[in-house]
């Protein structure tokens, strides 16, 4: 019904950047919520940040400020772009349909080096 295909993730250094993007195709619509997580190994899945069919954003705390969630619904993709990258963002990186929750891709391995 959904598929996800997560790109972008690479190795960068401390303090760079990276533009992830997830194309989404199947029966997701505007209205959909979508979200970012990611986990590292040794550690559950966590929330990133969320984006409302109206544009509403939400942050984990972790990443306010250096990340930014949006969405273009005309190419069924959503993007996250990140700045001033941490080591501690190491981690596989998601996108997620809240009506298909169950749903995932095979995520981008994201990187970031001391």
């Amino acid at each position: 019904q959904v598929q996800l295909v997560e790109s972008g993730g690479g190795l960068v250094q401390a303090g760079g950047s990276l533009r992830l993007s997830c194309a989404a195709s199947g029966s997701v619509f505007s209205f959909d919520t979508m979200g970012w997580y990611r986990q590292a190994p040794g550690k559950l899945r966590e929330l990133v940040a969320t984006i409302t069919s109206v544009g509403t954003t939400n942050y984990a705390d972790s990443v306010k400020g250096r990340f930014g969630i949006s969405r273009d619904n005309a190419k069924n993709t959503v993007y996250l772009q990140m700045n001033g990258l941490k080591p501690e963002d190491t981690a596989v990186y998601y996108c997620n349909v809240l009506r298909y929750s169950y749903v995932w891709g095979r995520g981008t391995q994201v990187t970031v080096s001391s």
